[in-house]
């Protein structure tokens, strides 16, 4: 029987193993939802990285966060989190102070317009996300949830 993701990708041999199939799904759903991700960001200026660097520290308050707690925080790994940070600082998404006990710390703090910008782009992710899970019910996706936090 031939599955909907080998009919995808023109695979006419059927995997060794269904774990390497939903490895390569993942990876396609992971690359689909990554690049209509950027798409939606980039009226806005953003990449998803910053898009998700703001998110976090919406959800961290006025206090914010050192670069190393982002860095741990942020869905994809990135190498260079105090130059995403210069740049967001730049675009007056964010602030940075050092830390008052430790001067190496570095703090950085969502800022009102950053704010502004996550308020104008919530409902259009969120209609956004709707779109993308129309054929999943509410049990399904919760359990596509656990069974992907069960993977990680």
């Amino acid at each position: 029987m031939t599955s909907k993701l080998q009919l995808e990708i023109k695979q006419t041999k059927p995997f060794l193993h269904v774990k390497e199939e939903v490895l390569l799904n993942l990876a396609r759903t992971a690359a689909v939802v990554q690049h209509e991700l950027e798409q939606r960001m980039r009226p806005h200026g953003l990449s998803s990285t910053q898009y998700n660097v703001l998110r976090i520290l919406r959800g961290a308050g006025e206090t914010g966060l050192c670069q190393y707690e982002i860095r741990d925080r942020l869905v994809a790994q990135v190498p260079d989190v105090p130059r995403i940070l210069a740049r967001m600082e730049k675009a007056r998404w964010i602030t940075r102070t050092r830390g008052s006990g430790d001067k190496r710390v570095m703090m950085a703090a969502i800022t009102g317009e950053g704010l502004r910008l996550l308020e104008q782009m919530d409902g259009q992710v969120s209609s956004w996300a709707d779109g993308m899970m129309t054929r999943l019910t509410g049990d399904q996706l919760k359990e596509l949830n656990e069974l992907l936090a069960l993977a990680r």
